[in-house]
């Protein structure tokens, strides 16, 4: 075990954090001082396998349940997290679900799933979030993990790219309301990334070929992480509003393109 991290005094809640960019970002927050809030849905192991790697920083770590399909009790679970580790200064809105379900066989209830998990959850979290911080004073730091669905459509994700793209503008609309209180609030917007969410646990994205996104493979968990953790931190305390896209260039490209491109003929002129 490494040796303990020096406390930060700050607390971080990080929802879905049992895999994954919420894993990842758990134990880097951990590692830069922070006590951990952590939810979780369906893995309830994953979540503890969590709190394990934060607590061998010297980290406090505190598990609980959210279920963001019901709504408006899950956002609950803010509260509790942040009474059972005194205070919160940081609020990752990282949990998400989707579809690949062509537009017009969609669904009623599936349609409203996503857009209370993406976008009605991380809404409500956040306010919880943020009158916990306006009464703390101090500031702090609220992150939605988005997606380069934010940014630009995927066929059959119609659900997906609403709730997102609706993440980003509330983003924005959160940084202009707190920024009094000294609240920045960010997007991030990972692109493929080698996730359980993406069929691709325990991958390693270096050794995976996507020839249609620039830098040619997916990304790490970690990678998205590190951006997470500089928007959480004191060097990004000018930084607000704004979509920190995590991709490898595949904006650039156009999502279709990044992941349906077959060779890299697209590379030379």
């Amino acid at each position: 075990m490494s040796a303990p991290t020096p406390a930060t005094g700050k607390v971080a809640v990080i929802t879905g954090a049992d895999s994954g960019i919420g894993r990842a970002t758990a134990v880097r927050l951990a590692h830069a001082g922070m006590d951990i809030g952590i939810t979780w849905h369906r893995d309830h192991r994953g979540a503890e396998e969590t709190a394990e790697e934060v607590r061998a920083h010297g980290r406090r770590a505190e598990v609980a349940p959210m279920d963001l399909t019901r709504l408006p009790d899950a956002a609950d679970t803010v509260d509790e997290l942040c009474d059972r580790l005194g205070r919160i200064d940081v609020l990752v809105n990282n949990a998400g679900t989707g579809t690949m379900t062509p537009f017009l066989d969609l669904a009623l209830s599936t349609v409203r799933e996503v857009l209370d998990v993406d976008l009605v959850g991380p809404f409500l979290c956040g306010q919880k979030a943020a009158r916990h911080m306006i009464r703390q004073g101090g500031g702090g730091r609220i992150v939605n993990v988005t997606s380069v669905h934010e940014h630009q459509p995927r066929v059959g994700a119609a659900p997906y790219c609403a709730a997102k793209g609706g993440l980003g503008l509330l983003t924005q609309v959160m940084a202009l309301e707190l920024g009094e209180h000294g609240i920045t609030v960010n997007a991030v917007a990972p692109g493929e990334i080698a996730t359980p969410m993406t069929g691709q646990e325990d991958t390693d994205p270096h050794a995976e070929s996507r020839p249609g996104v620039p830098l040619g493979r997916p990304g790490d968990a970690r990678e998205v992480a590190a951006v997470i953790a500089f928007l959480a931190g004191p060097d990004a305390s000018y930084v607000t509003g704004a979509s920190w896209s995590v991709d490898g260039g595949m904006l650039r490209m156009g999502p279709q393109a990044g992941s349906h491109l077959t060779n890299d003929d697209w590379r030379r002129p």
